[in-house]
């Protein structure tokens, strides 16, 4: 099956009981014993099984595994090590994943040392006796860095490392890192995949059977499963993401394209402008390049009249959803990472970052050119 086939009927079946075309919420908490093994919703729910089974032939992947929330998710990856182990980090990644590295398992004796994943070499040069997996955002948040996704498998090959990749910005629709070689997917369900702002969830995918088992320990174990009706509520927003990624994309390249140039705009950071870094890169492993678009203002305070004036897009953080959002990652998603390491980034007090929406891209544009005015 195709994407768009494979998003509405991937691993859905009509219910049996009554030919319900949509999978049920199964709230029960407790089963009796019944043929298909369900004994108590911590374990295994149907709603649930359904979202795992749907998800994980969107990433083409053998296993499917959902949370209830990206960073349970995050979480659930890393307790495939052992305290003393290593990992190698994109230093540009969402600031709660490394606030969840830097301020709690690094107490706990794990260990993470952060590079430049746009440089393979210096990946390279971080391997150590103890490094243990390889954690990789594409594109980063917020400043849009594409990471070469079959360099990095071959790194984490080469060196007996298990390989993941955060492909929560590109969503399925865009890219499949597991077709690259990487060994693990993770997705925060809330953002694109749910689509609607109104759902948190997290979610691992692999076709690695070890991988898979020992995730499915933690999962069932530790307990941070996704409740039947968050499954639902993402499940019913995967039918249309599709549609969705093709608005969203679209609706980014036009306001890309408008604003590349503009007088009130220092940088506009999309890597679908022939000038971004690695705009050949995302050309050969996305199919397009997504909903994310950061623009570089001239000083603090036209970053915040920017955020202050505009009237369609919410100063929120977040991202993914139908409506559009304008983040201030130094007040927001990355004001836990320390100033100087922000700069090392690229992230100022003059970066906003923009999450684009469905909406007719002309209103989108005319609210962004009358705030930029004021």
């Amino acid at each position: 099956m195709r994407f768009a086939t494979k998003a509405i009927h991937a691993g859905l079946e009509p219910e049996e009981l009554t030919g319900s075309v949509i999978i049920p919420i199964y709230t029960t908490s407790t089963h009796v014993e019944n043929p298909k093994g369900y004994l108590y919703s911590r374990l295994g729910n149907p709603t649930r099984d359904a979202l795992e089974r749907n998800l994980a032939a969107l990433e083409n992947a053998e296993y499917g595994l959902t949370f209830s929330s990206g960073m349970a998710a995050i979480d659930a990856v890393i307790k495939l090590l052992k305290p003393g182990d290593n990992v190698i980090v994109s230093d540009n990644v969402y600031g709660g994943t490394r606030k969840l590295f830097d301020k709690v398992l690094t107490r706990l004796g794990y260990e993470f040392t952060y590079i430049d994943g746009t440089k393979l070499m210096d990946v390279e040069v971080a391997v150590k006796k103890n490094t243990k997996l390889i954690w990789m955002e594409t594109p980063t948040s917020p400043v849009l860095k594409i990471i070469d996704l079959e360099g990095i498998a071959r790194i984490a090959k080469e060196n007996d490392l298990i390989s993941v990749v955060d492909n929560t910005f590109a969503t399925p629709y865009l890219q499949n890192p597991l077709d690259m070689g990487i060994d693990l997917v993770v997705h925060s369900t809330s953002k694109y995949l749910g689509g609607h702002s109104d759902v948190i969830g997290g979610a691992v995918l692999t076709s690695n059977r070890e991988h898979y088992e020992n995730l499915k320990l933690v999962q069932t174990a530790a307990g941070a499963v996704l409740s039947p009706f968050d499954c639902y509520l993402v499940l019913r927003g995967i039918k249309t993401l599709a549609l969705r990624m093709e608005k969203h994309c679209a609706n980014a390249t036009k306001i890309a394209q408008h604003f590349d140039g503009h007088k009130n705009v220092t940088k506009v950071i999309y890597p679908g402008l022939e000038h971004h870094p690695q705009h050949e890169l995302a050309e050969k492993q996305m199919r397009d390049f997504g909903g994310m678009v950061t623009f570089e203002l001239a000083n603090e305070t036209s970053a915040q009249n920017l955020i202050n004036n505009v009237k369609l897009f919410a100063a929120a953080t977040s991202l993914g959803g139908v409506e559009s959002l304008m983040d201030y990652p130094v007040a927001l998603s990355q004001k836990d990472v320390p100033e100087d390491e922000r700069r090392k980034m690229g992230v100022t007090a003059c970066t906003v970052r923009l999450s684009v929406g469905v909406e007719d891209v002309e209103d989108l544009i005319e609210d962004l050119e009358q705030a930029l005015r004021g």
